[in-house]
């Protein structure tokens, strides 16, 4: 079947075909994941030969793949905003597209000492990512799941990010401060009845991640509508959503009071979050 690095490669990416357009890619992240080397090694070194016990956990981790199983969830592990983040079954895997939320709150004319809060941080990732750039903002990250806390705790004590505090919460059930600067979520946003939940990686995700009910407006409508008790004067909100939700979300929270409300696209030109700010 095969006995080099370079013949492994070429093995496993015939075998994604099916369920992956970036098949040699995965086949090298679990190559990679396999031997522990950086992606160099694969190419410096094509004629290495595999040991028995690295080929028989390459076509395990092969034949996940090949059944669909998330490249992040085989690893254990997804890369966003240039850090590393554990990842598991509880929680959503963090996508690209969301980076595009991050940046938009960097650029938010915050002060220094800005009080952040993030709704249903799953991995951590937006608001370990915000910490990471802006160091003496207080942020606070909050999820209803408790595997989710766990997750957020141990992303932020790997990137090594203690001021981060992070909560169990059902949105802001737990939450006892009133005067924040900026409130971001990623919150579940897909129709509960959208055929695309039987395909690809969102298989293997929590649907109660995934799914709202109102045609996928229920908590962005609701989050928009209580963070108005939340937010300091000026304060800002920041959602991602569906890019065929912005029209919806930009009419709510202006309906809400929200002021210079605006969507901004996403590195696909698609409609991904939108901001409002609270009047001062």
């Amino acid at each position: 079947m095969f006995n080099t690095l370079a013949e492994a490669l070429d093995w496993a990416s015939s075998q994604f075909g099916a369920v992956s357009d970036t098949a040699k890619l995965d086949a090298e992240v679990i190559l990679l994941h396999v031997i522990h080397k950086q992606r160099n090694h694969l190419y410096t070194w094509p004629d290495e030969r595999l040991t028995v016990q690295q080929a028989s956990d390459f076509k395990q981790l092969v034949a996940q793949r090949a059944l669909g199983k998330p490249i992040a969830h085989i690893v254990g592990e997804r890369e966003f905003w240039s850090l590393p983040f554990k990842v598991n079954p509880t929680t959503l895997i963090p996508r690209p597209d969301t980076e595009i939320l991050v940046e938009t709150a960097l650029n938010l004319p915050l002060a220094d000492n800005a009080k952040v809060l993030d709704l249903g941080t799953g991995t951590g990732a937006i608001a370990l990512s915000l910490a990471y750039e802006r160091p003496s903002w207080q942020v606070t990250a909050v999820d209803k799941i408790a595997e989710a806390v766990a997750l957020a705790e141990t992303n932020r004590d790997n990137l090594k990010l203690p001021q981060v505090e992070v909560l169990q919460s059902d949105w802001f059930d737990a939450i006892e401060e009133y005067d924040f600067n900026l409130i971001v979520s990623n919150p579940p946003y897909i129709d509960e009845d959208d055929e695309h939940l039987s395909q690809g990686d969102v298989r293997f995700e929590p649907q109660s991640a995934l799914t709202a009910g109102m045609q996928g407006y229920a908590d962005l409508f609701h989050i928009a509508q209580a963070a108005r008790d939340y937010l300091a004067p000026g304060g800002y909100l920041l959602l991602e959503h569906g890019f065929e939700q912005a029209l919806s979300v930009r009419q709510k929270m202006i309906e809400l009071g929200y002021e210079a409300v605006a969507t901004v696209r996403d590195f696909g030109s698609n409609d991904r979050c939108t901001l409002g700010r609270w009047p001062r």
